[in-house]
């Protein structure tokens, strides 16, 4: 279905693997978090920022339906914005350094930026054909 021909699943991705080395970043810098935090923070963060990547091989399934890809898209957008907001949070709460999230951070827009490439070129990713309902039909003679 992809145009592209180095790319036969989501795995293939640049993309979808810089999003799993974020997710992987932040559970490591997370374990160093107060325990009072596990159910707050630390979840948060780290379900933030496990969704991105889950979004974008979800978003691969809806490629027949263009409209459903950049939907999942924008999912996986919106979850990398959620975790440069935790990631702000634990630099203010001195959990993480500024240099650690100044880190974490530029790979969060980094991901963004790809995702934003990604949503302006998605036909490149989906099938045509397939993505598009068939024009209606309208009647304008008058039955007679």
């Amino acid at each position: 279905m992809s145009r592209l021909p180095h790319v036969h699943n989501f795995r293939d991705l640049i993309l979808y693997q810089k999003a799993r080395q974020l997710a992987q970043a932040i559970f490591t810098i997370s374990k160093q978090f107060p325990r009072e935090e596990a159910y707050s923070l630390t979840d948060q963060v780290r379900r933030s920022s496990r969704s991105v990547g889950a979004q974008i091989a979800e978003s691969w399934g809806k490629r027949r339906y263009e409209n459903h890809f950049i939907s999942k898209l924008t999912d996986a957008d919106a979850e990398q914005y959620e975790t440069q907001h935790w990631i702000e949070t634990a630099t203010d709460c001195d959990y993480i350094s500024a240099n650690q999230a100044k880190q974490l951070l530029n790979q969060c827009t980094e991901i963004g930026r790809l995702l934003g490439g990604m949503m302006s070129k998605s036909n490149q990713f989906c099938n045509p054909q397939a993505l598009r309902e068939p024009s209606p039909e309208y009647f304008t003679e008058s039955p007679g």
